[in-house]
């Protein structure tokens, strides 16, 4: 056992005591009169001599004084100084109170145990000691187990070791009585870890990190972590002071003197009782009993805890707090997804048991319906937007029908958009949406002021081995294909990029904002034009028009 408050010295106390109680002559008690108080003293005659006594002696609490000049008072004669004596007031009412001591429990005291405060420090011997009868008791250094400094004051239990009846006085011990203790307690400890069986204590005395409970005389301690199969728990929720328990010795530490003791040991193991009671996919009902910011604890109602991670709550992603989906109390069915008896480990998820919200999503939405969302998340290739229960992907070409147009650069976080279900992956739950749908494309537009067959001047925008781009109105490019391109032997010089060109539009595509035209179907188009011409033109022949033709 560990004290830190001992001070061991090796002086021999019975002769610092001998020394510090020596007599010049046998204390005897006699009858004297006071003949002088002052503010410090008073002073008694006897036969002719006379004694000093501080008047502390005689001053009562209150700060009165029992006596006054002429009054008779009986004192002890413990020595002489001359023609004075050393008188003392105090050792005839101590000598009273020892009377008392012996007449109480006999002329061998030893072993007694008293109980008493330290009054004073005499240094380098020891202590005095007075218990609530006003009996003061000599305890030396060496078998005080305290340290001198700031011992005044300290209440105490100590031992009797021996008493002087010549001196009216009795030396005591703290230290014999911790060892004897100490001792006892090691020994009732061994018989009771021996046969280690569960025992009822009482517990004394609660704190945030466990609770002491008194065994008989032997006290150790619950650590929270050994109140409940449900892991740490708070004392206070489980029990007050006084209550009876049933606990089993975990360990024991000598060096220390610390008892560990286990309340849950003592109880079934709700988790052995489980093991064959529950599997992985199970679904049962619980009782929500605590929260934590990454999840919540549900009570199985057995002493056993299960965790509902955060991301088991439901199937919206962003759940930050599980007190805005669940209530302290509130009982919820969920469904067993980890359970390892062993480590003691069980995982449940609420979610499992929810529809989930793609297939609720399909369910009312198809490919073609127009929906509102918000932007939820910006992306380098787009955004996903939150259409209430699910998420969908408005990739960055589908939010503009400019080319280089990126999400980030046109929504933020929160905007409200209203976009078109343009794909719905049910294999890998995955919607694609589209902003651009919603829009007249550039080929639209070109479409309602061009038709097939019309000729058109273009600038060359760029050459490929396939063809030349050209620039039209709109941001929109045409396409003239290496096939629709004048031949060279044809008439047709090599173009180069910013050569206006003259060509026919021969197709027109509005979902993949396309135009296609060609330059060698020039000539025949231009023939079909003067011919229609010639056709809308009644007063021209189709010899004044072969004619202006050969002109």
């Amino acid at each position: 056992m560990k004290f830190e408050d001992f001070e061991i010295e090796g002086e021999d106390f019975a002769a610092m005591l001998e020394e510090s109680e020596k007599n010049t002559e046998t204390n005897s008690v006699t009858e004297g009169e006071i003949v002088i108080v002052n503010d410090d003293n008073f002073v008694v005659s006897i036969a002719g001599k006379e004694g000093r006594i501080p008047l502390s002696e005689i001053t009562n609490t209150d700060g009165t004084v029992k006596y006054s000049v002429g009054d008779k008072i009986t004192v002890m004669i413990i020595g002489t100084r001359g023609e004075n004596l050393s008188l003392s007031y105090k050792k005839v009412l101590q000598k009273a109170k020892f009377d008392e001591f012996f007449a109480q429990h006999g002329e061998d005291p030893e072993n007694v145990i008293v109980e008493g405060v330290v009054t004073s420090v005499k240094p380098r011997a020891g202590f005095i000691v007075q218990d609530e009868e006003g009996m003061e008791y000599f305890m030396p250094m060496a078998q005080g187990f305290l340290k001198a400094v700031g011992a005044v004051g300290k209440k105490i239990k100590a031992v009797v070791l021996k008493a002087k009846p010549e001196t009216s006085s009795i030396v005591i011990s703290r230290r014999k009585l911790i060892e004897e203790a100490q001792k006892h307690k090691e020994e009732k400890i061994a018989e009771l870890m021996e046969n280690n069986e569960p025992k009822t204590g009482i517990v004394k005395k609660i704190t945030s990190y466990g609770m002491f409970v008194d065994l008989g005389g032997i006290d150790g301690l619950v650590n929270y972590n050994e109140i409940s199969y449900k892991g740490p728990v708070n004392p206070s929720a489980y029990y007050k002071e006084g209550d009876e328990v049933i606990a089993v010795m975990k360990s024991y530490d000598k060096e220390k003197g610390h008892l560990s003791l286990s309340i849950k040991e003592a109880l079934a193991n709700p988790w052995e009782e489980m093991r064959d009671a529950l599997e992985t996919g199970d679904t049962i009902t619980v009782t929500v009993s605590n929260f934590e910011s990454y999840g919540a604890f549900v009570d199985l109602g057995n002493d056993i805890e299960g965790l509902l991670h955060i991301s088991e709550i439901s199937h919206n992603k962003n759940v930050k707090n599980p007190k805005d989906y669940l209530e302290i109390g509130q009982e919820i069915n969920v469904e067993v997804i980890d359970l390892d008896c062993d480590k003691r480990r069980l995982r449940v998820s609420l979610k499992s048991l929810q529809p989930k919200p793609f297939q609720t999503f399909i369910k009312e939405n198809k490919v073609g319906d127009v929906v509102t969302g918000t932007v939820a998340t910006l992306t380098d290739f787009g955004a996903f937007v939150n259409l209430g229960t699910v998420d969908g992907l408005l990739h960055n070409e589908e939010a503009n029908w400019e080319s280089t147009a990126k999400c980030k650069d046109i929504y933020k976080k929160g905007d409200e958009i209203e976009v078109k279900i343009i794909k719905i992956d049910t294999e890998k739950e995955n919607i694609s949406l589209s902003v651009r749908a919603l829009q007249d494309s550039p080929a639209q537009k070109f479409e309602k002021e061009h038709n097939t067959g019309d000729i058109i001047k273009s600038t060359v925008k760029d050459i490929k081995d396939f063809g030349v781009f050209v620039k039209l109105e709109n941001n929109l490019d045409g396409l003239i294909r290496k096939e629709d391109m004048m031949k060279p032997e044809e008439g047709e010089d090599e173009v180069k990029i910013g050569d206006e060109i003259e060509a026919v539009v021969v197709n027109i595509d509005k979902q993949r904002n396309r135009v296609r035209l060609s330059v060698r179907r020039l000539a025949s188009q231009k023939d079909r034009d003067m011919l229609k011409s010639v056709n809308d033109t009644s007063t021209m022949t189709l010899g004044d028009a072969l004619a202006g033709q050969l002109k």
